[in-house]
């Protein structure tokens, strides 16, 4: 059964109003989109922030009364003060969603040796290091620079015989990357009980002996130092953490950092400098990693 959309480009301030009339009038779902490629980056604790060009979307049943609704959505513009509202009506077809969204999810290579890979596709490289990796819950696939420009760092490094910290794991991606790659063991800690759960789950699709992996919730109260820890958040919360998460490297150890957009790499930068030699900042679609070896 094919279905009706309704698509209305306006400002934050309205999203609230249209989001109301068009459940008012029958649409089963209102979604909101980045109209101009605006993204939000570090929003405030507890608040989420529109782009300033919102799309709000409205999905009706294909027989929903048009000639109803329109007039009703015209008028609730014009009481905004958008006399010249921007909305466009379309008929969407039917399609298998599941099967579309799976279709859009294809291995990926990191560096030399690693690919991540979602379970219904085939292994590309029977020889290389895959790590099966299905979208959820908990963030992280390899599909965002700032994941992959940290799954390439570990996929450059000897990680044979190391201990990992996956702090902020999200899915486990990278901790679990570093243990395929030959690390002996990985601690993964994060915020989001989900994330626990998502990596626990993605080690055991791996295979990862449930010996040689541990998650847990903040704070991580161990004596634990780790000769390769990987710290994949945000610049905010990377440069007020620093003291926590510099302890948990060895002497010598490695470090890398991202979740940083390139004008915020001298603020982390930094934050670390007093415990690491910085040894790289590498760049990918405006996100940065930082590498660092600590010092005595």
């Amino acid at each position: 059964m094919p279905w009706l959309q309704i698509r209305i480009h306006t400002t934050p301030d309205h999203v609230p109003a249209f989001e109301d009339t068009l459940l008012d009038c029958g649409a089963l779902v209102v979604t909101f989109e980045d109209v101009h490629d605006d993204p939000v980056y570090e929003p405030d604790l507890n608040t989420t922030p529109l782009w300033k060009n919102t799309k709000v979307t409205g999905l009706f049943e294909a027989d929903a009364d048009i000639e109803h609704i329109r007039p009703v959505v015209e008028h609730k513009a014009e009481s905004l003060g958008e006399t010249d509202i921007d909305m466009k009506i379309e008929i969407l077809e039917d399609k298998d969603w599941e099967r579309e969204w799976m279709d859009n999810y294809h291995p990926i290579q990191f560096g030399e040796r690693l690919w991540v890979c979602p379970s219904w596709r085939d292994v590309p490289d029977p020889n290389a290091v895959t790590l099966m990796l299905d979208p959820g819950l908990a963030f992280g696939t390899g599909t965002h620079p700032t994941t992959a420009l940290c799954l390439q760092w570990l996929d450059s490094i000897d990680c044979q015989n190391k201990t990992i910290i996956d702090y902020g794991c999200g899915s486990g991606i990278l901790g679990i990357a570093g243990l395929l790659l030959g690390a002996n063991n990985m601690v993964g800690i994060d915020i989001d009980p989900q994330a626990v759960q998502a990596t626990e789950a993605n080690a055991q699709r791996n295979k990862i002996d449930p010996s040689r992996l541990e998650v847990k919730l903040p704070p991580y109260e161990s004596d634990l130092q780790a000769d390769i820890v990987v710290a994949n958040i945000l610049a905010g919360p990377l440069a007020n953490l620093a003291p926590t998460i510099s302890a948990l490297v060895k002497k010598d150890g490695q470090l890398a950092l991202s979740g940083i957009l390139a004008n915020q790499t001298q603020e982390v930068i930094e934050a670390y400098q007093e415990w690491f030699t910085i040894d790289s900042v590498t760049e990918k679609e405006e996100w940065v990693r930082i590498v660092g070896t600590k010092h005595a």
